[in-house]
């Protein structure tokens, strides 16, 4: 009788080991704790060597829109900054973010509106998005650059986005300056 229990006991908590490794591994818990903190300053190009005599010379960096991060899934707070550099090519600036870690967070420009409360949080991979990267860091400054045939008139909001779990963190409205 002990030789037929001692097989199951053994099968029993290799399947639990199993399956702790495997929650561990999709929820990292310990990242609720660990922050990532970055602060990349704003980017910059090297200004074209003789700029045409009638067109002013840009030296830094034009703000093409700018948001404001309201809280999801996770409390969040910070800035969101579309900037187009002297050179033509444009960025994505999150300011002074400050939001929890997570598994798999990436930064997206979306074409979803951006709705307070649980029914925003699940909207941003309904429709059109541009993955810009993983998230360098939970806590604040970093920038990623938006590919050249991305058309800013059609993706209108950004979202920290955990594509582990499909869940917004964070979302901005993009309002274009002017």
């Amino acid at each position: 009788m002990v030789l037929l229990r001692r097989p199951a006991v053994l099968i029993g908590l290799a399947v639990a080991a199993v399956l702790v490794v495997a929650g561990l591994a999709v929820f990292q818990p310990w990242k609720l704790f660990v922050d990532r903190t970055v602060d990349e300053a704003l980017p910059t190009v090297a200004a074209p060597a003789a700029p045409a005599p009638e067109a002013p010379a840009v030296t830094g960096p034009v703000e093409l829109a700018r948001g404001e991060l309201i809280s999801h899934e996770h409390a969040s707070s910070g800035s969101v900054v579309v900037l187009e550099l002297p050179d033509g090519s444009r960025v994505l600036r999150l300011e002074d973010l400050d939001t929890s870690d997570g598994p798999l967070l990436k930064v997206w420009l979306t074409d979803a509106p951006v709705i307070e409360g649980p029914d925003g949080w699940y909207v941003f991979d309904d429709g059109a998005h541009v993955d810009l990267g993983e998230l360098k860091g939970n806590i604040g400054s970093s920038n990623y650059p938006i590919p050249a045939d991305v058309d800013l008139a059609d993706l209108t909001s950004v979202s920290i986005w955990c594509d582990r779990f499909d869940v917004s963190f964070a979302a901005a409205a993009l309002v274009p300056a002017g």
